[in-house]
């Protein structure tokens, strides 16, 4: 077995300004062929900001799909052309007012890999910066720290619902052990 598809064609259905919804047709290993609705988005990026102090910067922030506040730490989307570097450094600046003297990687994950081309990159900041909050004109949102500890608590307790969140997280968690 291989485990691969080939694409055959593929169809613009939407252009939205976040994503675009394609219809493709694959080649299966069998010679046939299938359809595959898939969302392409230029991905993201999540960082978790370590206080001095040993607290982890959040953001409340409304989200639509799911009608309602969820806990998250800094996120963005990339910009074409941008490195995810450069986003999540961007992203702790609009969102929280930081700026950081280090960043650590801590790999990558897939959202939704069965549809959705998205990939988000997770960073660690450290030796946090405060400045002032540069949000986006239509971004709403209230930035606050919570203790580490805490944090990875409400992980394990469910009182934290975003995925990236919670793997970031638990990967930090790792790390300073």
């Amino acid at each position: 077995m291989e485990l691969t598809e080939k694409t055959l064609n593929s169809e613009l259905k939407y252009k939205g300004k976040v994503l675009d919804v394609y219809c493709d047709t694959a080649l299966l290993e069998n010679g046939k062929e299938a359809l595959r609705d898939v969302v392409r988005h230029p991905g993201g990026v999540c960082v978790v900001a370590l206080t001095e102090n040993n607290e982890v910067y959040f953001v409340k922030q409304f989200r639509y799909p799911h009608q309602k506040v969820l806990l998250e730490i800094p996120a963005g989307k990339l910009e074409w052309g941008e490195s995810h570097l450069e986003c999540g450094r961007r992203e702790l600046r609009e969102e929280t007012g930081n700026t950081a003297d280090e960043f650590i990687y801590l790999g990558c994950l897939y959202p939704t890999p069965a549809y959705d081309s998205e990939v988000i990159h997770m960073y660690l900041a450290k030796g946090l910066h405060q400045d002032k909050q540069k949000l986006d004109e239509d971004e709403f949102l209230e930035a606050f720290t919570i203790p580490f500890d805490k944090a990875v608590e409400m992980v394990m307790n469910g009182e934290i619902e975003d995925a990236k969140t919670q793997l970031a997280i638990l990967k930090t968690a790792r790390l300073t052990v």
